[in-house]
């Protein structure tokens, strides 16, 4: 059990970018135009305020990501295992820079809340792992498991886990006991893009605001 510790708003963050994309035609989905600037930079917007040092997890040539001025670390697997292996990326550059706990938000997500660092603290569960949550209309709660704190501690056994095959996000998190941090899903603050559609309503609720 991890000992209780004070919130800050200095931890660092990882922004999760290393997947293919599919369902929009590849390519980075953080870099397609939202608002007349791209996705990423709606995602600092909403980071930066709320942590300390940022990174970013993607695959491919990082000089497409330079304009950011953000370090960029691959997945240390091949063959794009998946959002746990970004996540294996961040707890190992948290690791490199010292620190105990790393955020993790994906980066096709523009509307992240301004309390998520403070209220994913708070929520820590006993393993000291903590995951976002909304809750729908319906007053369904569902977990949004790319946007995290993750203890540092968690690294090796992430690594084993993914060196085994085994890629599936909730069995993992499942097992380390995660707090959920709820906010209202109407609107969902951790909706992401994932089609032409997503990205239209995106536009949409962002000329709302």
């Amino acid at each position: 059990m991890t000992s209780p510790q004070p919130p800050t708003t200095t931890l660092p963050a990882m922004i999760l970018a290393g997947g293919r994309a599919t369902r929009m035609g590849g390519g980075d989905k953080p870099l397609l135009p939202l608002g007349g600037r791209s996705m990423l930079a709606h995602v600092l917007d909403r980071l930066r305020p709320q942590a300390g040092p940022v990174a970013l997890n993607a695959n491919g040539d990082p000089a497409r990501f330079a304009a950011f001025g953000l370090p960029v670390r691959a997945d240390s697997l091949p063959d794009h295992p998946g959002p746990l292996a970004g996540v294996l990326a961040a707890l190992d550059w948290a690791a490199g820079i010292g620190a105990d706990h790393v955020l993790t938000v994906a980066g096709d997500t523009p509307f992240l809340p301004p309390d998520l660092t403070l209220r994913l603290q708070a929520a820590r569960g006993p393993r000291g792992l903590a995951l976002a949550a909304s809750r729908t209309p319906g007053g369904e709660t569902r977990e949004h498991p790319t946007v995290g704190l993750w203890p540092v501690a968690l690294r090796d056994d992430l690594a084993a886990t993914l060196a085994a095959g085994q890629r599936r996000m909730r069995v993992f998190t499942a097992r380390h006991q995660p707090g959920l941090a709820l906010w209202p899903g109407d609107p969902d603050p951790f909706a992401n893009i994932n089609t032409p559609d997503d990205l239209a309503r995106a536009e949409a609720r962002l000329a709302a605001l």
